[in-house]
């Protein structure tokens, strides 16, 4: 459980270890807001893109070597980024890293299909959701103190050990997938992508799962701007901050695990919707309000970040409980659209920014209660 948990939060490391360093990489290679937010763009595209491609070829390759490639390659860019030398250089170097990063979440997710469904598979990923809240939790801080001590360059050396690390544990894993393997012609993998959004029983929990998503990475992608270029926190104290704010998901995964077996996913995606709503009423109200103080932007968060981790594993599992025989495809649309919208997201709010929260903020807002209103659909679809 603890190495899924890990691989479930690659995406998210590679975000969260590097934005406190990117006022730092602004500054040494002489780039804008706009273009140092190309950075975390490029990053979501190719998480996007890998997502996209490492799913159907596990279902027909197996998740191991999968998973091995993926990792590989992480290493190899995060090398790249390190000695880059320009700010093109690192977003090149991103966008690669994005695509083999995205293995460890996609793969993870589809081992827990592979072993259960259900209520079960939403308990097995909210425990794995509280080991992937460590990654949150300690990289901010962790990337702010080697930016600040070693420089940017030091946040990606620590990712290639990082990768390393994981490869050497990924060998020693047993083969999960399905025995009996169907070919992977580009023709079977997009009929395959297509049956499965044209069927409610995906579309329905992953809408729910998808605004959430969206709330989470405008936190993750625009915070540093909002807390250090606006309001003047400095990179160890945003650190701090952002360990703050995703203690909410720890506390959430953690309730969610307890529950999910006494309650049911209707109920925790009811629960946390509604928690969502909240949150990003709150941020949005208070940004706008133009309440200047950083508990204004942390305490609204703190409450969205506990919704998402309600709704995030119960919502994933419901969305993959349908198909046992496809589950690296599903796993595939799941992150591929995700990081898509976070792509197009991380770009409006670096282009929207103002020197405050309020674009970040209104995105939470818009993001919870989307959440809230799908949520409600679904639960009305089932009555």
């Amino acid at each position: 459980m603890v190495l899924l948990g890990l691989l479930i939060a690659l995406p998210a490391l590679g975000t969260d270890l590097f934005v406190p360093a990117l006022p730092a990489l602004t500054h040494a290679l002489g780039a804008g807001v706009a273009g140092a937010q190309l950075t975390v763009t490029l990053y979501f595209i190719g998480l996007a893109a890998g997502q996209l491609l490492w799913g159907p070829l596990s279902d027909r390759y197996g998740r191991k070597p999968v998973l091995a490639s993926g990792l590989a390659i992480m290493a190899a860019a995060s090398v790249a980024a390190a000695l880059a030398e320009s700010l093109a250089a690192v977003i090149a170097a991103r966008l690669v890293q994005g695509v083999g990063m995205s293995c460890g979440a996609l793969i993870g997710r589809t081992i827990v299909r592979d072993l259960y469904a259900h209520e079960q598979a939403a308990k097995l990923l909210s425990s794995m959701t509280v080991v992937f809240s460590v990654v949150p939790l300690a990289a901010p801080l962790a990337g702010g103190l080697l930016a600040a001590a070693a420089g940017w360059p030091a946040v990606f050396v620590a990712m290639a050990v990082i990768a390393a690390a994981l490869l050497a544990a990924v060998l020693r894993l047993a083969e999960t997938a399905p025995a009996a393997r169907a070919p992977a012609s580009p023709r079977r993998i997009f009929a395959t992508f297509g049956a499965i959004l044209g069927e409610r029983r995906f579309l329905a929990p992953y809408s729910v799962f998808l605004c959430t998503q969206i709330g989470v990475l405008a936190w993750v992608s625009n915070s540093s701007f909002a807390l250090i270029g606006g309001l003047g926190v400095g990179p160890t104290a945003y650190g701090a901050m952002f360990m703050l704010v995703m203690s909410g998901q720890i506390v959430g995964a953690w309730v969610s695990s307890r529950l999910v077996l006494r309650l049911g996913i209707p109920r925790l995606l009811r629960a946390g919707a509604l928690l969502l709503f909240a949150g990003g009423a709150a941020a949005a109200a208070l940004a706008w309000l133009g309440v200047a103080h950083w508990a204004a932007v942390v305490a609204p968060f703190v409450l969205y970040l506990f919704g998402a981790a309600l709704v995030v594993p119960n919502a994933t599992a419901a969305a993959m409980a349908p198909f046992p025989a496809s589950a690296g495809a599903v796993s595939s649309l799941i992150g591929t659209i995700g990081f898509a919208a976070g792509a197009l997201i991380s770009t409006a709010l670096g282009a929207a920014f103002d020197g405050t929260a309020r674009p970040m903020a209104s995105v939470a807002l818009a993001a919870g209660a989307l959440a809230f209103l799908f949520e409600r659909a679904l639960a009305r679809g089932k009555a």
